[in-house]
């Protein structure tokens, strides 16, 4: 039986709370967990070393989860890399929008536990 290694997530978020709240769910799932508080962080760091999954908050300081979604997915070393988006921008075409900008999922913070967020991110990781 293979051992599969350990996944790596980088987790963009700019709330404290939120941050703590789901970098501990992950842990208890058994992910690595990177934070990026702001899109320039998140470019940095995917650059230093690419995560399995990222996931991605549209609403950040400076550069926004739109434009850092394009940028990955308009870079080919990139393609590889599975996307999560966890917002709280919930409008259909918002969605849409992220799903057709190349993120694997897009979900909406209100409408999700930190726990199904988990189960959804392995989901995605299969």
């Amino acid at each position: 039986m293979k051992k599969s290694k350990i996944k790596t997530i980088l987790l963009t978020e700019d709330d404290a709370l939120l941050i703590d709240i789901y970098s501990m769910k992950l842990r208890e799932a058994g992910f690595r967990v990177e934070i990026a508080k702001d899109g320039e962080e998140v470019l940095k760091k995917i650059k230093e070393k690419i995560p399995d999954l990222l996931l991605l908050d549209i609403v950040l300081p400076g550069i926004s989860g739109w434009e850092i979604l394009e940028k990955i997915r308009g870079d080919q070393s990139f393609k590889k890399l599975k996307i999560v988006i966890l917002s709280n921008l919930g409008q259909k075409n918002e969605v849409e929008r992220g799903l057709k900008l190349g993120a694997d999922k897009y979900l909406i913070k209100a409408h999700y536990t930190p726990s199904q967020i988990v189960k959804e991110i392995k989901e995605v990781l299969k």
